[in-house]
């Protein structure tokens, strides 16, 4: 992550210092008074108090021998993506089901994890030809329904920071290829519910997907379902999207 090199504003000079701290384990399992020490050049003791109030509030913890410190529970839990607990799983399966049922095709839910979506759980239908399921399916969320509708409920800025580098890869002739070709999409999205996927993941394959209610802005998840191509015109991917839609009233 990349600091600002002048502050925007005024600011607590202490408090800079402890996310300084948080944001050295970005690159590094456990960190030490002489690492922070030398991080943010101060004294040892200055690094050991700025540790120690961490460790106060669950942010970091000692290692097991009592030297060093690594991720504490509450930085391990703002780290970790909502609604992929066994209990929220449990909560969703009943939603995947009727969605199979009403759309007759392969159902996933889906979380955003940085710039990659993850295909946590899923179902196929009862049908000769269908997607295959894919749980436990990585891909870039620039390229996939699910990616594009979580990103869309972030703002433009937000995403930007996540795509520092104006160029976006194309897994297909048909995926997205820029930061900006990206915002405008999204801005699409937000404006009219819709977001598709027409084989810009992998070809043959198009999609569509909705949210699913949360109980915080970190619970970000998507029930989306995957279209062999010949079923994946506009209308009939409209025609999935009212069936995602009306299984998702179950929450």
């Amino acid at each position: 992550m990349a600091r600002e090199s002048e502050p925007i504003g005024e600011y607590l000079t202490s408090l800079d210092a402890g996310l300084q701290v948080m944001m050295m384990f970005a690159a590094a399992d456990s960190i030490n008074v002489t690492a922070v020490s030398d991080e943010l050049g101060v004294s040892r003791s200055s690094a050991y108090r700025i540790l120690n109030t961490l460790r106060h509030r669950g942010i970091v913890i000692l290692g097991p021998t009592g030297r060093g410190y690594f991720p504490g529970p509450v930085l391990l839990d703002l780290a970790r993506p909502r609604g992929l607990d066994a209990g929220d799983r449990h909560r969703l399966r009943p939603v995947i089901k009727e969605a199979v049922a009403i759309t007759g095709e392969t159902v996933h839910v889906a979380t955003l994890i940085g710039t990659q979506i993850l295909f946590f759980d899923g179902e196929e239908p009862d049908r000769p030809v269908r997607a295959t399921l894919r749980q436990g399916y990585l891909r870039p969320a620039h390229a996939i329904s699910a990616g594009k509708l979580l990103l869309s409920q972030l703002t433009d800025d937000q995403v930007q920071a996540l795509y520092p580098i104006p160029e976006l890869t194309k897994l297909t002739p048909w995926t997205i290829g820029s930061v900006p070709d990206l915002l405008a999409e999204l801005a699409t999205i937000r404006d009219t519910g819709h977001a598709f996927s027409k084989q810009e993941t992998e070809v043959g394959l198009c999609g569509t997907a909705v949210a699913l209610k949360g109980r915080s802005w970190r619970e970000r998840v998507a029930l989306c379902a995957t279209v062999p191509h010949d079923r994946g015109d506009e209308e009939s991917l409209l025609e999935v999207q009212r069936g995602l839609m009306e299984a998702a009233q179950r929450l």
